[in-house]
């Protein structure tokens, strides 16, 4: 209401997308990391080397990060 008596156009806040949110992570450099797939089941016939791989982090690819970042405009 104030800012329509002092005249001041302000823009709405963006919204954030919750889900994407809990699934990706901004880094220090703008990057975003992802958690890797293909752990979730199914675990017995894999190796431990490739399931220590798949609970390690990955970077989003940069084809991806655009729509990422529009996702979590504050990130």
């Amino acid at each position: 209401m104030l800012s329509i008596v002092l005249g001041i156009n302000q823009m709405p806040k963006l919204k954030t997308r919750k889900s994407a949110a809990k699934r990706f992570k901004a880094t220090g450099t703008g990057k975003f990391m992802r958690r890797r797939a293909f752990r979730n089941h199914l675990l017995d016939h894999k190796s431990p080397k490739l399931k220590r791989h798949l609970a390690t982090k990955a970077v989003v690819d940069d084809r991806d990060a655009d729509n990422v970042s529009l996702m979590l405009p504050y990130a």
